[in-house]
């Protein structure tokens, strides 16, 4: 397994992160198999979706934001119910398969590191496994 930090800047942001986790699939030296991308962070996500057009981010994080609304009335007592929330419906972890030594992600796709908490510094962790 490897792992690397991330920067994030503001309280909610989509950070793309495809080329951390390619770099950790070539070092794997994995050719065929499974690469595992986890957050271990209970107010962090991590996604697949679209790379090419940064709009994207922006409406997700804008849509989620409308369904999970920073202030509301939660019983937590830190300010951040909404942040857990929102990693709990995006996820912790992807699945992507490895084919010919490469993430086998389709044409637009990217790997996307979700903060809800932010700024904070924060870890990701890749496991690639396979033959």
């Amino acid at each position: 397994m490897t792992s690397f930090d991330v920067t994030t800047h503001v309280r909610t942001e989509l950070l793309d992160i495809t080329d951390k986790v390619k770099d950790a699939v070539v070092q794997s030296k994995v050719a065929s198999g499974m690469c595992f991308v986890y957050v271990p962070h209970t107010t962090a996500a991590v996604t697949v979706n679209e790379g090419y057009d940064s709009d994207v981010a922006r409406d997700i994080t804008e849509a989620l934001s409308k369904l999970v609304p920073h202030r509301a009335s939660y019983a937590h007592s830190e300010g951040n119910s909404d942040a857990h929330i929102k990693a709990a419906i995006v996820g912790s972890c992807q699945a992507i398969p490895v084919e010919e030594g490469r993430l086998a992600l389709g044409r637009w796709q990217g790997v996307f590191f979700c903060e809800f908490d932010g700024p904070r510094q924060r870890r990701v962790q890749v496991q690639v496994i396979g033959k």
